[in-house]
């Protein structure tokens, strides 16, 4: 947010940003608005000079600047009589009912409109989100930002363009007042110009609460997927009642904000009548002793200032209402701001297939200063198997990730086909990449859904489940389910043993019609005799796919055709399993102690 522009005209050209012409339309049914009360409540002034005498005709004077209203009638032939001036007075008020309606109804369609949009827009900003941006981003942030604070920017929307609704509203009664009585307009700006001075102390107050409410979220979001993502150990170890600590104070920091903030709309709501009332009496007061005026001469501008002064009341509750949940706007904007800083770069080339070879030119990476990976040279043909070795903290998942497009490489080239990655249509390259890690991901939908990711159940697709499902040595366990493939599994698969979990991921894997298969020791929760089935079924594999095996167990990559050995971010050696237990004696020392 720049400091050096002011708050309202930063957040109103955010709002234009998402809406265009949709907030000049609101602003014009506010103005339509404002404008058929007053010539209403115009009217009745000449109604008041007609009581008592039904066949009184009205001159208009009364009206001051307004008495155009009167003239623009008696244009159109009508005589102004009590009879004509009640249908007129019950013309404005209907057709301003009617305007009113259309206001309220466009505002709600013009919020809901915005709030989806912005839903919209962050989760496919975050969808393309930078990689290496994403693993260094703070989690509880992101989670309190899509979710409560989008709320909370709903209602700060809500209450800006009421505001300054509530704005053109105390413009047209100005207007129409200065229109009846000049000095009318002098009182009302030094009424309105002193009761801002009350406010803006508390606008500065609820502003900075704001903020602190939005931090205390971020806090508390954390620690909430903390504790669902690790219940079992928290349970298991005697943490969770330290665990629940931590959630208390974070509950007590955001209450205690919650407190102040609303102190301080209970005083703004509390001083509206008694403010409004005041200064209502200071003009009277003024406009009778020091002007001289009549009472009756005064009324209709009287009758604007407090219409006025009501809205310029509103005003400043609305504004204060949305002061209240500044911190969760600018903090949404920000959030914005990130994202788009840190976008993927899309290439413009349909990825359709990879035909010949992977290749890695002078490739270096890090995901700060120190480089993980430093000028990484590799050729890996296509259909073949490749396995990446070395002890934790080599760089072999950094590798086989900048493989699979999640990361830019800093310098060097990553070529498919002779192709740069970079100028590859990353979606349609990743579309056909199987990846299976160490933590298998399942989502809490049915076993058919999460394999085939919710594609339609047709015969088709159900023969392709199935022979998944056989291959990843599972089948039998989802035929003996109540409701097979429609069994439930439950948050990140709650329902089933870790191995199931593991066996599930890689059916949903070999479900896809994909090119390249990472499989980041995907076998390491299964027993040795699922192991051997799932290791069969693989290597049955060998020549159809390229396959990348991130290996811990090296007893698993034996028929690998090329094994890369990589420490500190370079490769030490490569070749065949047999030529590295040979020519490498750190390989050979690793599979040792392995089999020890």
């Amino acid at each position: 947010m720049k400091k050096r522009e002011s708050g309202r005209l930063v957040y109103f050209k955010y709002f234009y940003s998402k809406l265009g012409y949709k907030v000049f339309i609101a602003l014009f049914l506010s103005l339509c608005v404002g404008l058929l009360d007053g010539f209403g409540l115009a009217m009745f002034l000449p109604l008041l000079q007609m009581v008592g005498d039904t066949d009184t005709v009205s001159s208009g004077e009364e009206l001051g600047g307004l008495q155009f209203l009167i003239s623009g009638l008696e244009s159109l032939g009508v005589q102004l009589n009590l009879q004509t001036v009640l249908f007129v007075i019950m013309f404005f008020f209907i057709f301003k009912g009617v305007t009113k309606f259309c206001q309220g109804y466009y505002n709600v369609l013009t919020q809901q409109y915005f709030i989806r949009k912005l839903r919209l827009t962050y989760a496919k900003m975050l969808g393309n989100y930078s990689y290496k941006s994403f693993v260094n981003v703070d989690s509880g942030m992101v989670q309190n930002t899509m979710g409560g604070e989008m709320g909370r920017v709903s209602t700060a929307f809500k209450n800006y363009f009421s505001t300054i609704q509530s704005g053109v509203l105390v413009a047209v009664y100005l207007g129409l007042a200065i229109a009846t009585n000049f000095q009318f307009a002098i009182l009302v700006a030094i009424g309105g110009t002193l009761s801002n001075l009350v406010y803006n102390r508390i606008y500065k107050k609820t502003k900075l609460t704001s903020k602190k409410i939005t931090k205390g979220g971020h806090i508390y979001q954390g620690l909430l997927i903390q504790n669902v993502a690790f219940y079992k150990y928290l349970r298991a170890t005697g943490l969770m009642s330290l665990f629940y600590d931590k959630m208390k104070v974070a509950i007590e920091y955001i209450e205690r904000s919650n407190k102040k903030i609303g102190f301080y709309n209970s005083l703004v709501v509390a001083a509206r009548e008694p403010l409004v009332i005041t200064v209502v009496v200071i003009v009277i007061l003024i406009q009778v002793n020091l002007f001289s005026e009549n009472i009756s001469a005064i009324v209709l501008s009287l009758l604007f200032f407090y219409r006025s002064l009501n809205s310029l009341v509103e005003l400043q509750n609305h504004w204060n209402n949305f002061l209240n949940v500044t911190g969760s706007l600018d903090n949404v904007i920000e959030f914005g701001q990130q994202l788009a800083k840190a976008q993927d770069k899309k290439g413009n080339e349909e990825f359709l297939g990879l035909n010949n070879s992977i290749k890695l030119e002078d490739v270096s990476f890090g995901y700060f200063e120190d480089k993980v990976l430093q000028k990484i040279n590799l050729d890996i043909q296509a259909k073949s198997t490749v396995a990446f070795v070395g002890e934790s903290g080599s760089g072999k998942t950094t590798l086989v990730n900048l493989i699979a497009g999640l990361f830019d490489a800093d310098t060097g080239k990553i070529l498919i086909d002779d192709k740069d990655l970079c100028k590859i249509d990353k979606l349609s390259f990743q579309k056909k990449i199987g990846y299976i890690t160490q933590e298998p991901v399942i989502f809490s939908d049915t076993i058919f859904n999460n394999i085939t990711a919710w594609s339609e159940k047709s015969p088709e697709n159900q023969e392709k489940f199935w022979k998944a499902l056989k291959k990843a040595a599972i089948d039998d366990f989802v035929k003996e389910l109540p409701e097979r493939e429609d069994s439930k599994l439950g948050n990140n698969g709650i329902q089933v043993s870790g191995g199931q979990k593991q066996r599930l991921a890689i059916a949903r894997e070999l479900y896809k019609e994909t090119e390249i298969l990472v499989m980041d020791e995907a076998t390491s929760a299964l027993d040795s005799e699922t192991e051997k089935i799932i290791q069969k079924n693989i290597d049955q594999l060998k020549g159809q796919l390229t396959i990348l095996i991130i290996a811990h167990r090296l007893s698993t990559i034996r028929t690998a055709d090329k094994i890369i050995l990589l420490k500190n971010g370079n490769i030490e050696a490569v070749g065949s399993y047999s030529e590295l237990i040979v020519e490498s004696e750190k390989f050979k020392k690793m599979v040792q102690l392995q089999e020890v």
